[in-house]
């Protein structure tokens, strides 16, 4: 085969090791992120331990595109507590100010109505058909913290699919092409 051959072969050879050694870094930052998510899931007791504002309901307290961590802790809620919650039918959660409690008296159970603080009305009109409060399966968590404009990111990427997909793209061909 000759010098000729054995050098290309050399280069092959590191060549694939380099490949390998990227996707492995790559699964490791990966698993990397999962586990902080989890790890963040599991110490907050959320199921979303972080969510980004959409809309303007909660001006001038929280504005479109700040970020909020959510803290689900075991004690009842009060009102004036800010909540996210679920509602049935639809996919994503809504960030409101609990505005009045009431207490079955046979679960001694908590259920809650909500309204957002830039709104005229409480949240009925969104609650599922028929549904006039929220019950504790509802809610997500709630606010504890906030970054104002962070989640900026999220909403670009999510309404304009374009910039997501050439972010992705240049990423991408930033892995293929690197040295090391």
């Amino acid at each position: 085969m000759g010098w000729f051959g054995e050098s290309l072969e050399s280069i092959r050879s590191i060549r694939f090791r380099l490949v390998i050694s990227q996707a492995v870094s790559l699964g490791m930052i990966v698993a990397s992120a999962l586990i902080i998510w989890k790890g963040l899931i599991f110490v907050t007791g959320s199921e979303s331990p972080v969510v980004v504002v959409l809309s303007g309901s909660m001006e001038p307290g929280f504005k479109r595109g700040d970020i909020l961590f959510l803290y689900m802790r075991k004690d009842t809620i009060r009102t004036g507590d800010i909540v996210v919650f679920n509602v049935d039918g639809r996919e994503i959660p809504i960030v409101h100010r609990v505005i009045k409690i009431h207490q079955r008296q046979d679960t001694g159970e908590v259920d809650v109505l909500t309204k957002g603080d830039n709104n005229s009305g409480d949240d009925r009109a969104l609650y599922a058909h028929g549904q006039l409060w929220l019950q504790q399966h509802h809610i997500m968590g709630r606010a504890v913290g906030f970054l104002p404009y962070v989640g900026w990111v999220t909403i670009t990427l999510t309404e304009k699919p374009i910039i997501k997909y050439l972010l992705i793209g240049a990423l991408g061909l930033l892995v293929i092409t690197s040295k090391e």
